[in-house]
């Protein structure tokens, strides 16, 4: 993944990659955050089952929010916790451009839902959010009902095989009336 990092660094004509199965781990995901934070043409990357943790999620969060052109974002599948959910969470508050995002089958509990929910509540330009076949439970559901009220532009939300119980089914049901 370093070397294919270096090579997007400089590379002026790669719309879309996609790394899917390739455990790159922590590592990759480090390399490829440096070259999101100067690479003006990519505009989608798969990075689903990499084996990248709440590091090399935070340093993909990093690169959200300087990176300008990057659109889509899937990190499914991987061994993404609360905190890697928080780092991604800041950088949505400030990223203009990332319409779709794909944080599902990762470990990301009640409180990584919570904090994205808040992030839900400034970001004007995701339109997809995949967080199904984690762990957010009703606490977690709850707050992006509470999101959904004040977020106009979210058309897209995958929340399957989330243990989502009569009070967070409630609260998701107010909030799409």
């Amino acid at each position: 993944a370093t070397a294919i990092a270096e090579a997007l660094s400089d590379n002026g004509a790669l719309t879309s990659l996609t790394l899917q199965d390739n455990d790159i781990r922590n590592e990759g995901a480090v390399a490829l955050a440096s070259a999101l934070r100067v690479n003006l043409v990519l505009k989608t990357l798969n990075l689903y089952r990499n084996n990248i943790r709440d590091e090399g999620a935070a340093a993909i969060a990093g690169a959200l929010r300087v990176n300008g052109v990057l659109t889509e974002l899937d990190i499914g599948r991987n061994q993404i916790g609360d905190e890697g959910a928080t780092a991604i969470a800041e950088a949505l508050r400030g990223n203009a451009v990332l319409t779709s995002l794909d944080v599902g089958v990762n470990n990301v509990g009640p409180t990584g839902a919570t904090v994205i929910a808040e992030a839900l509540r400034v970001n004007g330009v995701l339109t997809q959010l995949d967080l199904g076949q984690n762990d957010i439970g009703d606490e977690g559901t709850k707050a992006l009902a509470s999101a959904l009220r004040v977020n106009g532009v979210l058309t897209t939300l995958n929340l399957v095989g989330n243990y989502i119980g009569n009070e967070g089914a409630v609260a998701l049901a107010s909030a799409l009336r």
